[in-house]
């Protein structure tokens, strides 16, 4: 009898140990979508924001139509982007196209005083500070989740389950991570 009851109580701790990793790996990958819907929907402002600093500074700069329409082309390409790689790859070619315009604007006096267009520039600015805290989020909560799939037991239960490792969201560009040049 004491026997059983041993049986049933190891019996009892392991099901209470299973369900804790398989709770604890769908709490993670919620935390990983949720983050991701927070990159996102910071995405689309920046994609908007683009739009319209593009659409304003058009008809100063009618001599840097390649500029603009580059940057309608990666704009494009982030937009319809379908993973974490994709849209990180996509991102990175939009941050450089807009580098290129801000460094033509600096051509153009005129624009560079136009009220509407610093505006946009700033807004722009900060938009960025947003989605580099969006991208930190994201990325703690794959480090706090991928692990739940790899270790064992845990990833006996991540295989027979579906749950896949997330992808990080880098920057793909290593040039990106070295220190930008300032000079005056």
């Amino acid at each position: 009898m004491i026997a059983i009851a041993v049986i049933a109580v190891a019996a009892l701790a392991v099901a209470a140990i299973l369900i804790g990793m398989y709770n604890g790996m769908v709490r993670g990958r919620n935390m990983a979508e949720e983050a991701w819907s927070g990159i996102d929907v910071q995405l689309k402002r920046r994609h908007d924001l683009v739009g319209n600093l593009v659409n304003t500074v058009k008809g100063y700069m009618a001599h840097e139509k390649d500029v603009l329409e580059e940057i309608a082309k990666m704009r494009s390409m982030a937009q319809n982007a379908s993973s974490v790689a994709q849209t990180a790859q996509a991102e990175s070619q939009l941050s450089q196209a807009l580098g290129r315009l801000f460094a033509v604007m600096e051509n153009y006096p005129q624009l560079r005083a136009n009220e509407n267009v610093m505006q946009l520039q700033n807004t722009l600015t900060a938009l960025e500070d947003e989605i580099q805290l969006a991208r930190r989020y994201y990325n703690g909560t794959v480090r706090e989740y991928n692990p739940r799939t790899e270790v064992f037991p845990a990833s006996i239960i991540a295989r027979q389950y579906g749950f896949q490792k997330a992808d990080f969201f880098e920057l793909d560009n290593v040039t990106e991570r070295e220190v930008p040049q300032v000079s005056f």
